[in-house]
């Protein structure tokens, strides 16, 4: 059985399938904050989508971080994501440069994760 939540005519920014939950990708509500203010909102965000999917950072299986510049904003990102991350049990995780849907987007992620 496959479960979606929060659906419109583009997407479903939840799904579950097989006890692996599926995010689409998160960003910021609040365009006009620096990288560390989008980085943290981004992960706001996250926290209550999980909630929503009765996960928790703890089942992360992976992360894909987006930023849009990684040569400026690869440090400020980490520092952020390390305070956040869960340090017995982080997920795997890849972080690479990409260009944004929108122009004052800093930070997406995308997470998969197992149902607690």
């Amino acid at each position: 059985m496959i479960i979606r939540k929060q659906v419109n005519e583009r997407m479903s920014r939840i799904v579950e399938h097989n006890g692996t939950i599926y995010f689409a990708g998160i960003v910021s509500d609040q365009k006009d904050l620096d990288i560390k203010g989008q980085a943290k909102r981004a992960l706001e965000i996250a926290e209550e989508r999980f909630k929503e999917a009765e996960t928790d950072k703890d089942t992360l299986l992976r992360a894909e971080i987006f930023l849009k510049d990684i040569y400026s904003d690869f440090a400020d990102f980490n520092e952020i994501w390390d305070e956040w991350v869960s340090k017995e049990n982080p997920p795997a995780r890849a972080c690479v440069e990409a260009n944004m849907a929108s122009t004052n987007t800093l930070v997406e992620i995308i997470f998969t994760a197992a149902k607690v």
